[in-house]
């Protein structure tokens, strides 16, 4: 994914905008290949918050490995092209985001943005969402969709959608962490002083993330060492040494803080990795191997447990 590209929209969240966009750009700051642009129908837009953005109304090229994000806006705002507090995007602009998709691209949205999916027909027959004051707006708007509720974001088809807001983050980082693995995840998100966890349904969280939800620090300390070398064996004693505490007592604290054992974690992740390289497809076999299991028994069972 080397280009990420956002649609600005006239009153644009700020957050909705600047949550993905940094994610991407520290990543990008930390050695992966992504490049961010901009682009409007209008060369200055008005965002909700007051301040003007000025960017290119030319698109860039679009090609099938890059992203097209379109941040969320103000819902309910009198101004011209909006009607019932939704900003249409023309159909030019439609048929870009409908062409990107078709060809193989990903499109994602963040809180309102789901609405300029839908106008473009991409959440027919595809789980979606929204930030929570807007569902049933979205479920009414486009009754073809199905909206789920009490989630951060949902990936359906090459369509990501997000709850909203800060929910922006979670998204950016579920890419990340996908295309580059949980440790990358992580280095972005202890650099954007944010925790590196969310919730929702299972399916759509990545373990790194859904087992950062606490505040013991010696754990973060050892899981930061095992999200950047889940592939390797990593010995219990190396793992308390980066915690700084004793090896019983990591053990108690990660049970408690995470539900699982160090090395039950570790498997998560190296599993997590796995399915995704299976769906991709690879091997069971290469799968195993990549993410670090010396044969693919292991890896069988663990796929069969889960």
């Amino acid at each position: 994914m080397p280009q990420v590209v956002f649609l600005l929209v006239p009153y644009i969240h700020l957050l909705d905008l600047a949550g993905p966009a940094q994610v991407f750009s520290t990543a990008a700051d930390k050695g992966l290949d992504y490049r961010l642009s901009y682009v409007a129908e209008q060369e200055d837009v008005t965002t909700a918050q007051g301040i003007s953005l000025n960017t290119t109304i030319e698109w860039p090229d679009l090609k099938t490995e890059d992203l097209l994000v379109v941040p969320g806006w103000r819902w309910h705002h009198d101004a011209p092209g909006h009607t019932a507090g939704h900003p249409k995007i023309s159909a030019a602009t439609a048929r870009r985001i409908a062409e990107h998709h078709a060809g193989g691209g990903t499109v994602a949205s963040v809180c309102a943005g789901a609405f300029a999916l839908g106008q473009v027909g991409l959440l027919d027959g595809r789980r979606c969402t929204t930030h929570h004051a807007l569902q049933n707006e979205l479920a009414q708007r486009h009754p073809r969709a199905s909206v789920a509720r009490d989630v951060l974001y949902v990936e359906d088809g090459r369509i990501i959608t997000s709850a909203g807001i800060a929910s922006g983050i979670d998204l950016a980082l579920h890419l990340v962490a996908t295309r580059h693995g949980p440790g990358a995840a992580a280095r972005v998100a202890r650099t954007m002083v944010v925790y590196t966890r969310r919730n929702g349904d299972e399916p759509q969280a990545s373990a790194m993330l859904r087992h950062r939800a606490h505040m013991n620090d010696a754990v973060h300390r050892a899981q930061d060492l095992i999200d950047a070398r889940y592939t390797h064996s990593l010995p219990l004693a190396e793992l308390a040494a980066a915690a700084g505490v004793g090896e019983r007592t990591l053990t108690r604290h990660f049970t408690t803080a995470t539900g699982h054992t160090p090395l039950r974690y570790q498997q998560e992740l190296r599993l997590e990795r796995a399915e995704h390289l299976i769906s991709q497809g690879a091997t069971v076999e290469s799968a195993a191997q990549t993410v670090g299991f010396q044969d693919a028994r292991m890896l069988r069972r663990l796929r069969a447990r889960h």
